[in-house]
């Protein structure tokens, strides 16, 4: 009882959190009043006579969210969407264990032409959890027939727009082939579904959630299962009115009876609001998943070391070129050598080619203590859950095959093999053997996991329930870091879902983070500023710096604090390779000072502050870290002229404000006046340290 006295006294402060009113149903004016009102922390969330919501904030300067109640939560049965549910009754209770807080049980029905279906509409604040609000719908069919459900829908908003420029900005979790922006400007006819299922045959799954906001106010939705589910959460901006729309919700693809008697209950989705942008509200929507019992991973030291891969050389490598550059590797203070993709007979048979291992798997194993023979760590390169038709091992497991519905196996286009289906027996058993070959024969460090398609497979029909492949495949990536770190207890486990927004529910079965072939550098700090707020203590590795702007951006991964890494070539390029990674007298100046000042400042590890500034909306774009006292801000743009502030400082304080990539010191500020002003180009890195 202590533990909430706190928390009561402040919320019957703030307001009371219900309000009943008694509504006679034959007033057109008394439909509208509101049945219950509830507001945790900044949000405000009502229900009308109809249970219709609206969605309000008392954050500071933040306008009008919704002009009135809307139908957030409704089913669609036929072609006939059912928005109307009469008022019957209203319920709450202390929500008591783990999770503690108040839930209110709101019901109504709706009744109409033989079809008479009730709802209850279940509603969940959690006192560790402030803004935000939880909701859970059960549908019973009372009629005397049996009907069809289309669809159910929670957590539908329309957000006024306010005239900025651009109107919204959004985060969006889905995966497509597009390998799109997960943050990105919404501007009037804008639509994206955001299917959490297989948009693809390769890409699939995702965050579930949909994070759009304003300069004045952030609002969020998403579900709150604890394996990954096949929901959309689509996220559109009318052209007429220029608003924006969200929601959570569930399509039955085919016609699905409803019969009578029967209740559908849907998934437990959320709204949360926020000021700025998506960061809070997704750092709060993982803090809640983990108190409901997804556990993430603890900090591996090692993951945070810089990297060098040798897919410079592309397939076609050869050994003595990978031999070659690791003294090149051990000078710039790099202190990890990937193998990449190349060395396999095919995907699902793992063993050295040997048309480029004549000696077969004893000169992989003596390429490892070369590689450690320099004191660097070895990483190998592998794309679980694929396996070629021809390979070896499918051949004689057959049964390992995803078979989708029409009797066909799923296809990874990018690596032209099957998905294999990762709760069967065999693909475990499989796999459990290629991590011994790796680590414990071959003696390698780390696994560099690689491909689109680890995200997520299609449901399997050779299942007695064809969803578990889907819902799966969490648990066969832990499975797999499992028994990584069983053989190496500090082994670096790496999950790279290429240019896929990788799923939530992988993560914790990872201890490094990618931002996976990224398109450009503002992927790359985007991406970084997502896992910060979804996994704060796992490292987060940039990529290769060659597939960043001008492929030589290190400053974009320095300062959203990001593992430094490469695939230079020295002392040549491999003849075959379609690219020239070749690293140059000039560039070698460079790539030195780089990796020297990676080395020396180590922001990867340190805390990132997230909420400081609105990645959208502020200009510049400006990350920051903090370090033993000292604050570390990167800024960028392409050519800037004019003010920048320094915000998180420590009240009370000056600082020095030093340009520490280019070793110049640019004055001292105060933290009631931390701005100056200044000009530069692409970035611009500064440390301030607060004066004694």
């Amino acid at each position: 009882m202590k533990m909430h006295k706190k928390l009561l006294i402040k919320n019957l402060i703030l307001s009371s959190f219900i309000f009943v009113l008694l509504i006679s149903c034959n007033s057109q004016e008394a439909s509208k009043k509101q049945v219950l009102k509830i507001e945790n922390e900044k949000l405000v969330f009502e229900i009308d006579s109809k249970l219709y919501t609206k969605i309000s904030t008392s954050l500071p300067e933040a306008k009008l969210l919704m002009g009135d109640f809307q139908s957030s939560e409704n089913i669609t049965i036929g072609n006939t969407i059912l928005k109307d549910f009469e008022f019957k009754t209203l319920n709450e209770k202390k929500l008591e264990g783990p999770i503690p807080g108040k839930e209110w049980v709101v019901t109504g029905l709706y009744e109409k032409d033989g079809l008479k279906l009730s709802k209850e509409l279940i509603l969940r604040l959690y006192d560790n959890f402030p803004d935000l609000i939880s909701t859970q719908v059960t549908y019973t069919n009372e009629s005397k027939e049996d009907v069809f459900v289309k669809q159910w829908v929670n957590n539908s908003y329309t957000i006024s727009s306010k005239g900025d420029e651009p109107l919204f900005w959004a985060f969006q979790g889905s995966s497509t082939t597009e390998r799109s922006d997960w943050v990105t400007p919404l501007e009037e006819g804008y639509y994206k579904k955001n299917y959490m299922g297989m948009n693809d045959t390769d890409y699939g799954s995702g965050i579930p959630v949909t994070s759009v906001w304003r300069p004045d106010v952030n609002i969020a939705v998403g579900h709150l299962a604890l394996v990954p589910k096949m929901v959309s959460l689509p996220t559109e901006v009318t052209a007429k009115d220029k608003n924006a729309f969200i929601s959570v919700l569930e399509d039955y693809e085919e016609r699905t009876p409803f019969k009578a008697g029967e209740s559908i209950t849907t998934l437990e989705t959320f709204v949360s609001v926020s000021k700025g942008d998506y960061y809070a509200n997704l750092s709060r929507y993982s803090n809640l998943m983990q108190a409901k019992g997804i556990k993430m991973v603890e900090t591996e030291d090692e993951a945070f070391e810089p990297i060098w891969c040798a897919w410079g050389y592309e397939r076609k490598f050869t050994l003595d070129e990978i031999v070659k550059t690791l003294p090149k590797v051990k000078e710039l203070g790099i202190k990890w050598a990937v193998l990449d993709d190349g060395f396999q007979i095919a995907e699902g048979d793992w063993d050295v080619d040997p048309k480029k291992f004549p000696k077969g798997n004893i000169e992989i194993k003596e390429l490892v203590d070369d590689i450690h023979s320099y004191g660097l760590k070895a990483k190998i390169w592998w794309t679980p859950l694929a396996a070629d038709p021809h390979s070896k091992n499918l051949q004689e497991h057959p049964e390992m095959m995803v078979v989708q519905k029409d009797g066909s196996p799923q296809f990874i286009t990018w690596w032209n093999a099957y998905y294999l289906s990762p709760t069967k027996e065999e693909t475990i058993n499989h796999t459990k053997k290629i991590i011994t070959l790796f680590m414990k024969e071959w003696g390698f460090d780390g696994l560099k996991m690689d491909g689109q398609h680890m995200n997520a497979v299609a449901p399997d029909y050779t299942l007695d329930n064809p969803n578990d492949s889907f819902e799966g495949v969490p648990a066969f990536f832990q499975m797999i870091y499992d028994e990584a770190r069983s053989i190496k207890p500090n082994a670096v486990v790496e999950n790279c879902p290429c240019g896929a927004c990788m799923s939530f529910f992988n993560m914790p079965s990872m201890n490094q983070a990618v931002s996976s072939d990224p398109t450009s550098s503002w992927q790359v700090r985007h991406k970084g500023k997502t896992y910060k707020a979804l996994v704060p203590h796992t490292a987060y590795y940039g990529d290769h710096v060659e597939l960043s702007d001008n492929a030589n951006d290190f400053a974009t991964s320095f300062g959203i604090g990001a593992v430094l890494g490469t695939k230079f070539t020295w002392p040549k390029d491999n003849p075959d390779a379609e690219a020239s990674y070749l690293l140059t007298p000039e560039k070698e100046v460079i790539w030195k000072k780089w990796f020297s000042l990676y080395n020396e400042k180590m922001l990867s590890k340190e805390p990132y502050l997230g909420n400081l500034y609105d990645i959208g909306y502020d200009k510049p774009e400006t990350h920051v870290i903090t370090k033993d006292g000292n604050v570390y801000y990167a800024f960028y743009a392409d050519d800037w002229n004019g003010k920048i502030a320094f915000r998180g400082l420590q009240e009370g304080l000056n600082y020095t404000i030093k340009d520490y990539f280019n070793d110049k010191d640019l004055g001292t500020i105060s933290s009631d006046k931390a701005f100056i002003e200044i000009s530069f180009k692409d970035y611009l890195l500064i440390e301030a340290t607060p004066i004694q």
